[in-house]
């Protein structure tokens, strides 16, 4: 089991979401638990896909931390 980052961003109509690890991984939702749902299923195609046309699978590499400022 891989664990791939997932940025998730509000929308005026609900949330999108990407995998900076999978190119052209996105997804949308209207609700937080939506869009992982959707970017779940996404990356599981994505990784299929990749399989079945003879691809390595990309490790996992990105990672995420929050900076505090002032602002």
């Amino acid at each position: 089991m891989k664990k791939y980052l997932v940025v998730i961003e509000e929308t005026s109509t609900g949330y999108s979401a990407y995998c900076p690890d999978l190119d052209g991984c996105v997804s949308t939702g209207a609700t937080r638990a939506e869009i992982e749902n959707n970017m779940r299923d996404a990356i599981e195609f994505h990784l299929d896909g990749l399989r079945g046309e003879g691809c390595t699978v990309p490790e996992p590499h990105s990672y995420s931390v929050v900076i505090e400022v002032l602002a």
